[in-house]
């Protein structure tokens, strides 16, 4: 079974729901590689898979968890069903991106890390929040289309006859 294969069987059950004992026992082990990333200002983290799940104190399919979760931060994204314990990993940290990323995925345990502080001014952290929340809100900028307009599928009817009955 692969890393990949290890992750998805401990984090879902067979049926698709979500293993909430794992999850549960993930996400501050996750919190805790992001506290020390960003308390220690790091850019570059680097190791192999194993390497870095002794570094952190956790399975090695956590670590495979945590690369799926950051790697669409990165430059170039690994093939995370193709990760093995051996598998050098050089992760380039960019705290924008990185901000920007936990925001949309709504990762508020992450994104709400006093830890920003330090790299970030509040002023920033607003900007960014609020940058990214808009770069996803879809604004409708089509006219409306009356009842008694002719109906824009093309059909010469009013709308109210047409496609708006």
């Amino acid at each position: 079974m692969t890393l990949y294969e290890q992750w998805l069987s401990a984090a879902y059950y067979r049926n698709g729901k979500v293993n909430n004992r794992l999850w549960d026992d993930y996400i501050p082990r996750e919190q805790k590689i992001y506290e020390d990333i960003l308390t220690n200002k790091l850019t570059k983290v680097s190791g192999t898979i194993k390497e870095l799940a002794e570094k952190y104190d956790m399975p090695t399919y956590y670590i495979l968890g945590f690369i799926d979760g950051i790697n669409e931060t990165q430059p170039e994204l690994y093939k995370i069903d193709e990760l093995t314990e051996d598998t050098q990993i050089d992760l380039t940290i960019d705290f924008e991106v990185l901000y920007k990323k936990m925001v949309e995925y709504k990762a508020d345990h992450l994104y709400n890390l006093s830890q920003w502080k330090m790299i970030f001014s509040q002023e920033k952290l607003d900007e960014l929040y609020k940058a990214q929340k808009k770069s996803t809100t879809v604004v409708n900028k089509s006219p409306k289309v009356g009842r008694n307009d002719p109906c824009p599928c093309g059909s010469g009817k009013k709308y109210k006859m047409c496609c708006g009955a």
